[in-house]
This record gives C-alpha cells, structure tokens and sequence, in this order.
C-alpha cells in the first residue's frame, strides 16, 4: 500500500491499540483498521508497531493550519496574491496577517502556532520509542528514527521563521509536569535542527532505494534540501551556528544541492506541470511532498483531512471549473507583470483574461476577469471534476520540495562565493520554462534575477514569504511590501505574534517586540 493510503488511517499515538496491528513490516493492511480507545502499555514495540508511530508523525502536515491552508495562504501575506473568497469576515485572519495589522488575538497566528506542536510531540513519542525498544529490527528502528527527526528538524523550521525562537521539547511532555516553558536562544532551536537533519541523513534511504509503496517518506534527499534551506536562511539573517558564517553556509548549501543533484534527479526529463497533477504522486521532481488520497472517512474540516483543499478554495468564485471553486488566493497584477514573455509557467499558473480554455473534460469554459477581484485566478493546483467530483474528494498531494529548488538554491549559494558558476543551474530552470539563458549579469543583478526566478518558478507553493523574510535579514521583505503600498509591514512584523492564548497558559512565553 502506497503512503498516500497509509496516511489515510485515523491512527493517533493517544487511541492508537498496539494489540491490533499486524508484526509485520513489509504488510501494511493493519492501517486501515478502527483505531481503539487506548494503548496497552505492556504490548512491546514491534516493528509494525514502530510504522504506525511514524506514519502518526506525518499528519500534522496534512492539516488545514499547516500545508492545507495556511503555508499557501502566506503568499497572499507575502503579496503575490489577495484573499478574495466570500467578502465580508470570510478570511479575515488572513487579510489582516496580509496588512500586517495583526494582533496576538489572530486566528491565523494561532492555528499557525499550535499545528507544529502537536507534530512535534508526536515526534517526541516516536524518538524516544525508538531509542528504547528491544523488539525492532534494525532497518526499522533506522528508518522510524529518521522520519521522526527530520519531521521534528520540519516542524521546528516552520516554527522559528513564522515566530523567531521558540521553546525547546525534545522529549514526550510528562503528564502532571509543569507545561510552562520559556523560548528558547534561536541559536538553539537551529542548533537542534542541523543536529536533527544531520542524525535523519544518516539514518533515512535516498528516495530512488524505496519501493513504490514507501514513496512520500521522508529520504536522505529532502533532509539535504531542507538542510540547504536552513543554510540559506541562516546566512540570510547573519546568525552564526556552529561557528559557521555567510561563506561557509553558501559553500554548504552548494555542496549539498550537489549531492542532491547526483541522486538521479534531472530536470530535463521533468514536466513543470506534473508538480500540480492529482493523478501524479511523488513524481520525478518531487523530493518531498505532504501526501492526500481524496478520502472522505475523514471531516474535510477536521484537523487531519484526507482531500486536499486547494483546488476546492482557489477555484475561481461562481464559475463552477471544478468542486467548489471558493475564489481564495487571487493573484495581483503586480505578481502577473512578473512573467516574462513567453514564459510557459504563466499558463499553468494563472487564469487571466485571454488565457487558454479550462477545458479538461471536454467542456469550452473560457474564463472571466469578473470570476476575480483582481482580474486574476490561481491554475496550477486545479482539479477537474472527473477526477475529484465533490469539494472534499481531491486527492492532490502538495509538494513541498522539489529539484527546481534545489537549483536556484545551487544558484543563490554559488553567485555569493563563486558567481561564473551561477549560471548553469539557473539557466535549467529558465530552459525548462521556455526562457533564453541569463549572461553577463553582475553579482547584484543576479541576486535579483535568482529571487525573480523562485518567485516565478515557486508561485503559490508556500515559498516566497520564507524567501522573502531571510533575504538580507528581511530588509528585502520591508522594501518589497512598502514598494506594492503595504506601509504598515516593519522588521518586527516579519515574524507573528505569540498567541495570547499561549501566553496566558504560560506564563514564561514572552512576546514579540512590535506586538
């Protein structure tokens, strides 16, 4: 059975019967039994056991505050697009976050906060499980070991850049323990995730070494991507770890997106579409992405659904293309003066006036400004109705790395410690798109062309604000937003609010300057 179905199962640590599940590892029908009221503590640790744990791990990614919903939704924050949807209070977290009015009240900074957590405990259990269990073959206990830490390194990453640093909790939380905590140094928290990288590649196969029914795993490549892109980050914000500065970031991020590219990965042979086709699941290009079946056991509005939402809430408003078609995320003209001409990407991005047909079941449906408040519709995460019939049917997968990242993260590194070697990665990226290859740039101008490029090639897949906030320590977030008239956006802005909520159930959880 593919992940994509395993991770359909309603298995949770807390109702998870250990009694019930199958020893086997290789057989993986015990995932789509009942989940039962509660563990028998005494039932030891199989390495069935150890998979349905680790499969637990995965599911915070799948939920509507995480990669359903409010990853995307930060490129609405970041500019690129507008809430649209309903008017009225429909989004209004959102549009708020957007005009960096936000308050420590905000639901989005709230959903935001509280999803990681959960997967981070859920990690926690896994960890320890795994350091302590005698019954678990070797193979096993490696890889459980490995998806746990990456995912924890994961949830840790999206924490310390949507809130700067956070409390440290690297072990199950014990009931009857305080639950007040202070923040940590953030030198720490990235201290934790390098370590929690650096261990996971150790211990986690590439993705070419799994079989089919294992793809989606966490692999060996997207902890050196995700590594790449802690880098990246650091050297953007001047934040020495391990006694490391901008030059040997760069050289790092560059040594790694080499590795990665020896993987087998091609770019060539890879289709910019089939990133966003809900019939291809952990594709060519993919490294890692957060797997959905279009299952409907599970409430299309619980924490953990099993339909993806994207297709269903950017849908252009009443203009019936697909399920639901709820008009969120309307991309700016600014965003579409963009492209360039002839850039293949525009097409299988946006809906604009003049674009061509949605036309994939045979039906002429041209579209229409007026389905939009900005004259503009996101494309590329669109599902038909012959493959998701109903709003909460689609089982597209949301890919969170994928090989044209890595390349102009190869591109980024390279230009600041060796800029002839730029080019090459780049130019793949823009050769795939239809765009003739970049020459003759000075270092600056190719800073400039490499973040246009991610922008364009990375539209609307939950990039562009993280980008945004570490370039030049987020001076280039503050000059960009005041440059499209959002004046209200400051250094401090840059990262949420702790929640009043977690503040007033600890009282050791300080608050962001600025709120």
């Amino acid at each position: 059975m593919k992940i994509q179905n395993i991770l359909k199962s309603s298995l949770s640590i807390a109702a998870l019967s250990l009694a019930a599940l199958s020893s086997t590892f290789t057989a993986c029908d015990f995932l789509d039994r009942q989940p039962f009221d509660k563990v028998d503590p005494t039932v030891e640790v199989t390495d069935a056991v150890a998979l349905s744990m680790a499969n637990a791990c995965y599911r915070t990614l799948q939920s509507s505050n995480m990669y359903n919903q409010r990853i995307w939704t930060l490129d609405i924050v970041a500019g690129n697009s507008n809430v649209g949807a309903g008017g009225g209070t429909d989004g209004l977290e959102t549009v708020q976050a957007a005009n960096f009015t936000t308050l420590s009240d905000n639901g989005m900074a709230l959903y935001m906060w509280r999803s990681p957590w959960v997967g981070i405990g859920q990690c926690n259990i896994l960890i320890q499980s795994m350091e302590s269990a005698d019954g678990l073959s070797e193979a096993v206990r490696n890889q459980c070991l490995g998806e746990a830490l990456f995912l924890r390194a994961h949830y840790y990453f999206i924490l310390v850049r949507l809130y700067g640093a956070v409390p440290t909790r690297l072990t199950p939380y014990e009931p009857g323990t305080s639950t007040a905590i202070a923040r940590d140094k953030i030198e720490t928290n990235y201290e934790n995730i390098i370590a929690d990288l650096k261990r996971a590649a150790e211990l986690l196969p590439m993705k070419q070494e799994y079989a089919a029914k294992d793809l989606g795993r966490a692999t060996k490549d997207a902890c050196y991507t995700e590594l790449a892109n802690v880098y990246l980050t650091l050297a953007g914000h001047g934040l020495s770890i391990n006694g490391m500065n901008r030059q040997e970031y760069y050289e790092a991020v560059a040594d790694l997106c080499t590795e990665v590219e020896n993987m087998g990965y091609d770019l060539e042979s890879c289709k910019y579409e089939d990133n966003f086709d809900a019939t291809i699941h952990n594709g060519a290009e993919s490294i890692f992405e957060v797997q959905f079946s279009g299952d409907k056991e599970y409430d299309f509005w619980g924490n953990n659904p099993q339909s993806s939402w994207l297709s269903t809430f950017m849908g252009p408003r009443n203009s019936d293309f697909v399920a639901g078609s709820w008009g969120w995320n309307q991309p700016t003209e600014e965003f579409v003066r963009q492209y360039e001409e002839g850039d293949l990407r525009k097409d299988i991005t946006i809906f604009y006036d003049g674009c061509p047909v949605w036309d994939p079941d045979g039906v002429n449906k041209p579209y229409k400004a007026s389905y939009s408040n900005t004259g503009y519709n996101v494309r590329k995460f669109l599902v038909t109705k012959a493959i998701s019939p109903d709003f909460n049917t689609s089982p597209a997968n949301f890919v969170v790395y994928r090989f044209a990242d890595v390349l102009l993260m190869k591109a980024e590194a390279l230009n600041e410690v060796r800029p002839a070697e730029a080019y090459a990665s780049i130019n793949r990226v823009r050769r795939r798109a239809g765009l003739k290859d970049l020459s003759g740039l000075s270092q600056d101008e190719m800073r400039e062309a490499i973040i246009h490029e991610r922008r364009i090639e990375l539209a609307f897949e939950g990039h562009r604000w993280f980008d945004m906030i570490r370039i030049n320590d987020g001076q280039y977030a503050v000059d960009f937003l005041h440059s499209i008239g959002k004046t209200n956006a400051t250094k401090d802005r840059l990262i949420f609010p702790i929640p009043q909520t977690e503040r007033d159930a600890n009282p050791l959880m300080g608050q962001n300057p600025g709120y």
